[in-house]
């Protein structure tokens, strides 16, 4: 009884703490005519409940595509249906078709904030602790402060609760996907994932380590036995799903590929605003946008993207562990972040998933990780207004982080799995005597805090000069990008080491 009591109040406090941070202001609040993701939002519902499905991803007299066009899978359009339904109960004025545009109000505000809350209580903490209970290794105590800390992870509190999304619902629907996989619950995984991606497209940020991870498990099987009828039925299980989402549009194929259409804007260019990938990074110095034509583009990212995740993924077909699942869905989602096309700031929530897997595992780390995803979306976060629960959620998880998982203290080399390190090392300077990474790993995290703190509060109270208006936000994602690509070598390095004849001490399926 005790112990579930513990685990009460932690999600009591998340919950508390994501109330709050609802109380600031939103994407968009007071800014005509086009708003922003509230307004998005809110407008999905509106057209989702006033028109037929057949036109929903249609440009019409009565669906205007430029005025915030529905461009997120079918599963996303239910759910704004359902929504709508609930809002024509409280007030009709707020799904009202024209007139509701750009409607804003304290009570329509309260029922946005309302669905994110709910959405969360029903899929995504629900995961979270069960993922921890079952499959988080250690004593209670260690389960409970794992679950307190990736509910207090500010990142997805702040863009759900304040800037104004669902990714709890997406990002809920992966993890429970992951603790079908797990758990050995296969069919019921990939179910889950399978509802993820039909929610969100960004969720092919997290697929090819299921694919992988499936398809290893088969293969290790036999593909003439057990691993052939395992094969039909996720298989089965994927297509069956994926048909069921798509039913109403599956009648008409015009319907099928304009909502693929919508789904994938390649004419939006590589990225958008300041966003910390490698991409927006290089723009500083080569206008890569200017220099190369969109289908270039598109190409060398789908080539480098591919070249990225490749390496972990290979490695996950030969080794499908649940250790080797976790480290390749980082690996896999870094490389779409870091390299692929069309990639938004808040799209570094789908990397921080399966690091928030990691906090118990490798504490330092994942918190380093977890507070530069955060910093990243600072330039959005204050065109939001969103200052003081940025503030604030980003040093109470630092602080509790470090005191909950004791990540100060767990920084020998072996805790921190540097031993790759040591042997690049090795060979690179072998007269270079043996150094202490595990300290030198601790420094460089608080160097990177100081750092992040500093531009923080550069970025607020410090105004640029005239001629270089953007120059926060640059450094920002420069500074970002910079350590999300040694983070992102950090977690390959720890994949890829693992001896093929070495039992890993995580869960095996």
């Amino acid at each position: 009884m005790e112990n579930w009591s513990l685990v009460s109040l932690c999600v009591l406090l998340a919950l508390t703490t994501r109330w709050a941070v609802s109380f600031n202001s939103y994407s968009g609040a007071d800014k005509p005519p086009m708003f922003g993701d509230y307004e998005a939002q809110r407008h999905w519902q509106e057209v989702t409940y006033n028109l037929p499905v057949h036109e929903w991803y249609f440009n019409t007299t009565e669906n205007d595509l430029n005025y915030w066009g529905l461009d997120y899978p079918p599963l996303t359009a239910y759910h704004s249906l359902l929504c709508a339904y609930v809002a024509k109960l409280i007030n009709p004025e707020w799904v009202e078709l024209y007139t509701s545009r750009g409607y804003e109000s304290p009570a329509h505000k309260l029922f946005m904030r309302a669905t994110v809350l709910v959405a969360d209580i029903l899929i995504y903490i629900p995961a979270v602790v069960v993922y921890c209970l079952y499959l988080v290794e250690g004593s209670f105590k260690r389960k409970v402060s794992t679950i307190f800390c990736i509910l207090l992870y500010p990142g997805l509190t702040l863009i759900d609760y304040g800037h104004f999304q669902y990714n709890s619902v997406s990002l809920g629907l992966a993890l429970w996907g992951v603790i079908g996989l797990g758990l050995g619950r296969d069919m019921l995984g990939s179910f889950a994932f399978t509802l993820a991606l039909n929610y969100k497209q960004m969720e092919l940020y997290h697929s090819l380590p299921f694919f992988c991870y499936l398809l290893g498990k088969c293969v290790k099987q036999g593909l003439t036995g057990r691993g052939l009828l395992l094969l039909v039925k996720v298989g089965g299980t994927v297509l069956v799903t994926f048909a069921l989402c798509w039913l109403p549009f599956l009648s008409d194929p015009q319907q099928v590929l304009q909502v693929v259409h919508r789904l994938f804007p390649v004419a939006r260019g590589l990225f958008e605003d300041k966003v910390a990938n490698t991409w927006c990074s290089l723009n500083v110095l080569i206008k890569i946008k200017t220099l190369m034509s969109t289908g270039s583009q598109l190409s060398l990212s789908f080539v480098l993207t591919l070249l990225a995740a490749l390496p972990s993924s290979i490695k996950l077909l030969t080794r499908p562990t649940l250790w080797q699942f976790k480290l390749a869905l980082v690996n896999s989602s870094l490389a779409f972040f870091l390299f692929s096309y069309q990639v938004h700031e808040k799209s570094i929530l789908l990397p921080a998933l399966p690091v928030c897997l990691l906090l118990s595992d490798v504490p330092l780390v994942a918190l380093w990780f977890l507070q530069v995803s955060t910093f990243s979306m600072l330039p959005l976060l204050l065109k939001d207004g969103l200052l003081l629960p940025y503030a604030v959620t980003s040093m109470a998880f630092l602080y509790l982080g470090l005191f909950l998982l004791s990540a100060l203290q767990r920084c020998t080399d072996g805790e921190l799995r540097l031993q790759p390190y040591h042997a690049l090392l090795s060979i690179a300077a072998p007269c270079l005597p043996r150094l202490n990474l595990g300290l030198i790993t601790k420094w460089k995290f608080v160097v990177s805090m100081v750092l992040m703190a500093g531009l923080s509060v550069a970025s607020v109270v410090v105004e640029p000069p005239a001629q270089l208006p953007d120059l926060f936000p640059v450094l920002v994602s420069l500074s970002s990008c910079g350590q999300l690509l040694g983070l992102s070598l950090y977690f390959n390095l720890l994949q890829l080491s693992e001896a093929p004849g070495k039992r890993s001490s995580k869960k095996n399926n």
